[in-house]
């Protein structure tokens, strides 16, 4: 990791009162050749994921994320995060599903956003993998509660329309 020296604002009007949050003086860089990739536990996924440079961002701020790389046919598990999750797709083509919802189709470039509390997956589609940067907030000690595994008919379904 290198910190690099971040130059303090000074206020034009000295009477401005401070910012409630703490500041620092130095900038956190992660190296790309310092992250560590992990294969996706099987009992979150389906199908071969890694996970590279997961981060959990300290107090104040509740900020978790990763980048996750899934090949075809790869998903994850119907999961909820209490915050809500946006996924950057940087590559490939993907699916996402709310439960009760159509099934649909995102394509590198992309932004998602899953509301809080809303069960949900996504995955590569069956021919083609996909990447994402997910980013969602921690929320009484946990950014994600893990349930059942998309089943093979569930992921196989038709896409639906939005």
């Amino acid at each position: 990791m290198l910190l690099l020296a971040v130059l303090a604002l000074t206020a034009a009007d000295s009477s401005t009162p401070a910012p409630i949050y703490q500041r620092t003086d130095v900038m956190e860089i992660t190296r790309k050749a310092d992250m560590q990739t992990v294969d996706g536990t099987a009992d979150y996924f389906t199908g071969k994921v890694t996970i590279t440079g997961q981060f959990q961002r300290p107090d104040p701020s509740r900020v978790s994320g990763a980048i996750a790389r899934f090949e075809p046919g790869a998903r994850t598990a119907w999961h909820a995060h209490p915050a809500g999750q946006t996924l950057i797709v940087t590559d490939g083509v993907g699916w996402t599903q709310v439960a009760g919802g159509p099934k649909l189709e995102f394509h590198a470039g992309d932004v998602l956003w899953c509301p809080a509390d809303r069960k949900h997956w996504h995955g590569a589609t069956p021919h083609e993998a996909m990447t994402h940067i997910a980013i969602q907030e921690t929320v009484n000690g946990s950014p994600v509660t893990w349930m059942e595994k998309v089943t093979d008919e569930e992921y196989l379904a038709p896409l639906g329309k939005e």
